[in-house]
């Protein structure tokens, strides 16, 4: 099954005989404003307008636990993830396609989350909202209660012992901008670098002008590239877990599986006790 769906493959699935379940992921990166502009309010943007019959999830407080020494977006407690993913209609049986604002960061947590918990049918919108050209609906919608039941360990996941070794034994990329890798800048974490044996793969160079995933070849091509060749396995982080999974959707369209360290750089940069690299090269 492809990971992805179009805005006109989702326009004649919503208006046949067996409609995906639709989430609406809309969020963005808090970081503090000089301005003291008001953090994005997702849900807000949400009742505005969204696709029809799309029900909003909150990715701070459904996709993830509290900040703490895991992370800013630790896993959410499993229990909590599927009341969520059942008060917004989520069922086993029943297809769910997900999208956010555009950029497809939180949408792919969603997707990861869900493919994580073993739902065997979940697909991201490719360009988000921006690309969905029908009409919207406003206000909240109040779907059916589902009966998805989250069972962990459907597809892989790393933490930091097992990030740090995949580093060493396979490919582990950095979905973080470059500069954040080299240690240049680092507007949000303790530190900046990257972990040890790590290879920089911003995740923005995974999409074309227009906010799509580039076609697979080019996919796949990249990431051989960078390694992801010969049946290396390969991992991915970034900040807090959240555009790791968009790299982790890019590569399954790419045909490479990836595992994904959701602490990431946000609870790796927490350790004083783990190493960090800086510069252009990975060690």
């Amino acid at each position: 099954m492809n990971a992805i769906i179009s805005a006109s493959e989702l326009a004649d699935a919503l208006a046949g005989p067996r409609p995906p379940v639709l989430l609406d992921v809309r969020w963005q990166l808090s970081v503090a404003k000089a301005g003291g502009e008001p953090p994005f309010d997702g849900r807000a943007a949400h009742e505005s307008g969204h696709i029809p019959g799309a029900v909003y999830v909150d990715l701070d407080r459904e996709l993830a636990s509290a900040p703490g020494k895991e992370g800013r977006h630790p896993l959410p407690d499993i229990g909590e993830f599927g009341a969520a993913m059942r008060r917004a209609g989520v069922s086993a049986a029943r297809p769910v396609v997900v999208y956010d604002g555009g950029q497809g960061w939180a949408a792919s947590r969603a997707w990861w989350l869900l493919r994580w918990t073993g739902h065997p049918d979940v697909r991201v919108l490719d360009g988000g909202l921006a690309a969905w050209e029908g009409p919207l609906e406003t206000g909240a919608a109040e779907p059916a209660e589902g009966d998805f039941s989250p069972e962990p360990g459907a597809v892989a996941l790393l933490d930091a012992d097992a990030a740090a070794e995949l580093a060493r034994s396979g490919l582990l990329l950095d979905a973080r901008a470059g500069e954040r890798y080299r240690g240049e800048v680092e507007p949000i974490d303790p530190v900046g670098g990257h972990i040890p044996g790590a290879v920089s793969a911003p995740t923005n160079d995974n999409v074309g002008p227009d906010g799509r995933l580039r076609p697979a070849a080019e996919l796949r091509a990249r990431f051989e590239a960078l390694g992801a060749a010969g049946g290396t396995e390969v991992g991915v982080y970034c900040g807090s877990g959240v555009s790791a999974a968009h790299e982790v959707l890019a590569l399954a369209v790419a045909g490479i599986p990836a595992a994904l360290y959701a602490g990431s750089w946000s609870e790796w940069s927490g350790d004083p006790s783990r190493p960090v690299a800086v510069g252009a090269d990975p060690q």
